[in-house]
């Protein structure tokens, strides 16, 4: 499937890899409108962790999929896929380019592969999995979801919260495990051409990643946590305070941790989500790389993205 015979430019890398900022130049030098590919910059309210775009940034270049949604409510991989479709030829009928800019590869994935034909979400169902989760923690669901199936339970770690949670969900909905509903197509894969930032020293992208935390502590991230806890009505078990720095701000702020043991935890949350995030981008050998630590690394990606459009 493709969009007025155009496969989709996308632009991914892991966090920190400087995606917003190389989104920002193209926008000098091509006709593009930005949908972002995040699963936490939806949230309103919540700008400093998710390093959404400035209002300036926004002012210079269309962005789409930014605050569309609270804090409280959920925003499903599917909901993803046909609001970007829709932006997307919304933007080629105004004659400009739909750039497809983030890191919920997830997102990617579901433009790329398709939708298996899952059941949809079940709130009451969440919510007594996540009661259960807090009772019992999240390696006993594991263990328990490893009964009813293995295959899905093998792939994901003990404290994959979300993943197991949505594993159990689906079991309980439908009276299936998971793993036999997966290759049951009910959307159709999109082509996309992914253009890669990926690292060629990992280290200095940790480097990057500490600097950047600490960079939103200064710029108020703690406030802004601050805010979202004293409504009362947001937890732990939502998808936007499970965003990483969210959630270990949360934690500081309910007293678990101490505030430089929660910089400590995001930072190392955010290492491990940049490492998955690599993982999932190495799975695609059609992906054109570019060096994100690289001088040059804006011109490389101008230059992809030029001949991406031409070929078309």
């Amino acid at each position: 499937m493709t969009l007025a015979g155009k496969p989709l430019i996308c632009l991914a890398g892991p966090t920190a890899s400087g995606k917003s900022a190389i989104a920002q130049m193209l926008a000098e030098h091509l006709p593009v409108e930005i949908i972002n590919v995040d699963s936490a910059t939806i949230y309103r309210g919540m700008d400093i962790g998710t390093a959404k775009p400035t209002a300036c940034e926004q002012q210079a270049v269309r962005h789409h999929l930014l605050d569309i949604l609270d804090p409280s409510q959920s925003y499903s991989a599917a909901q993803f896929r046909q609001d970007a479709l829709t932006c997307a030829s919304d933007i080629l009928a105004r004659g400009k380019l739909p750039l497809l800019v983030g890191g919920t590869m997830l997102y990617f994935k579901v433009l790329r592969d398709g939708i298996d034909d899952l059941p949809g979400a079940e709130p009451e169902i969440r919510a007594q999995i996540a009661q259960e989760a807090s009772a019992r923690g999240w390696p006993a669901l594991h263990a328990e979801l490893a009964k009813i199936d293995t295959i899905t339970a093998q792939r994901l770690a003990p404290n994959d919260s979300q993943r197991i949670g949505r594993a159990l969900e689906i079991y309980r909905a439908s009276g299936q495990p998971m793993s036999s509903l997966i290759g049951h197509k009910v959307l159709d894969p999109v082509a996309i051409r992914l253009i890669s930032l990926e690292p060629e020293n990992r280290q200095a992208l940790h480097t990057r990643i500490e600097a950047r935390f600490d960079q939103m502590l200064a710029l108020g991230l703690v406030d802004e946590v601050k805010r979202l806890h004293e409504r009362g009505d947001l937890n732990p078990t939502l998808p936007s305070i499970r965003c990483v720095g969210y959630r270990q701000i949360w934690d500081y702020l309910d007293g678990r941790y101490a505030l430089a043991q929660a910089r400590e935890q995001g930072i190392a949350a955010t290492r491990h989500l940049a490492k998955r995030q690599l993982t999932w981008l190495r799975s695609m050998p059609d992906r054109r790389i570019v060096n994100c630590l690289a001088d040059n690394a804006s011109e490389q990606v101008l230059a992809l993205v030029r001949q991406a459009t031409q070929a078309d």
